[in-house]
């Protein structure tokens, strides 16, 4: 019975052993130190399959380099010899040492030839190092026409964010844009600058509104434009660009919804009154010329025309208003 125990014992131990030294070899090594003796041997009792030390031996092996796995094994086989007695020893003499015969090998000589120096020639100096001091040069006459007129427009542009130019100079930058639409994306024009050349030169601001019409930077611009700071300028080139190009009506809304908000802020008095003259002058202009339909903003109109009914422009929108709500209504 004592026997029985004991060999009962040794073999848990050396399941226990196994069970171990896989949990130690394993790339979750670290989960060993949170398990205590008595929890790793339970663990090595519970354990049904075999622990798997396959990668020990790969990461053990002796790795050879594609040189002398290329070349020819130094060791040949002796068939005439007899060494039945000393196969170990032989084996052992070959594979052991720091430099073992089993790894060496006839290596294939690779033949590199040297590159040749180079010669340096009296011609190749000559040409890197000129001494004629007599140059022509030859001008493309279409590039040099092409940049001027970019540069030019920069020049003048950069000037219109600042202040007001000459009508000549707008007339030139409006005909060189009719001439070629392209140049608009090429003369450093953002939608961020877009304010101050409406507020400088609005005609140009406007002519460059219209071509954009087809492009997808319209969106852009005309956003801008909505959320500027109300002036005249800003309500001249929308006046403008509403009679000329089709806009989104939300955005022609948003804009009139600005305009009237912006008057009944306005605490300066004198100003109020002009911005409100200016307002109803610009809503006037677009309901004879039918360029945008007020039927959706009609009650906030007629409240605005109410409330500053002292004005004599508002008066009046709101006489036109009448007169467009009595032709709806026959």
């Amino acid at each position: 019975a004592v026997v029985s125990t004991q060999s009962t014992g040794d073999s848990e131990r050396v399941s226990a052993e196994v069970y171990f030294i896989s949990l130690i070899t394993s790339p979750s090594a670290r989960e060993i130190y949170k398990m205590s003796p008595c929890q790793i041997v339970r663990a090595a009792k519970d354990c049904k399959t075999r622990p798997d030390f396959r990668h020990l031996k790969s990461s053990g092996a002796v790795k050879v380099s594609a040189k002398v796995s290329s070349g020819i094994s130094v060791i040949l086989p002796d068939m005439e010899g007899d060494t039945k007695g000393s196969t170990g020893a032989i084996i052992d003499n070959l594979v052991s040492g720091s430099d073992p015969p089993s790894l060496s090998s006839l290596e294939p000589v690779i033949m590199r030839p040297v590159p040749p120096l180079h010669q340096d020639k009296f011609e190749e100096l000559l040409w890197v190092n000129p001494n004629s001091s007599e140059y022509t040069f030859e001008w493309e006459p279409l590039v040099i026409e092409t940049t001027s007129v970019e540069l030019e427009l920069r020049k003048l542009l950069s000037k219109a964010f600042k202040g007001a130019l000459p009508q000549s100079q707008q007339n030139f930058i409006r005909e060189e844009i009719i001439k070629d639409p392209k140049l608009i994306y090429h003369i450093g024009l953002t939608a961020g600058k877009f304010p101050a050349l409406v507020e400088n030169n609005c005609k140009v601001a406007l002519e460059v509104l219209l071509h954009l019409s087809q492009s997808n930077q319209l969106t852009e611009y005309f956003t801008v434009l909505v959320n500027m700071e109300l002036s005249v300028h800003s309500m001249e080139v929308m006046n403008e660009l509403l009679g000329r190009v089709v806009l989104p009506p939300e955005y022609i809304h948003l804009y009139i919804t600005k305009c009237i908000t912006h008057c009944h802020h306005c605490q300066d008095r004198l100003l109020q009154h002009r911005f409100v003259r200016l307002v109803c002058v610009f809503l006037s202009s677009l309901i004879r010329h039918n360029t945008v339909d007020l039927k959706e903003l009609f009650v906030e109109v007629q409240a605005f025309c109410i409330n500053f009914s002292r004005i004599k422009e508002a008066a009046g929108l709101f006489r036109l208003l009448k007169q467009m709500d009595c032709e709806s209504a026959s």
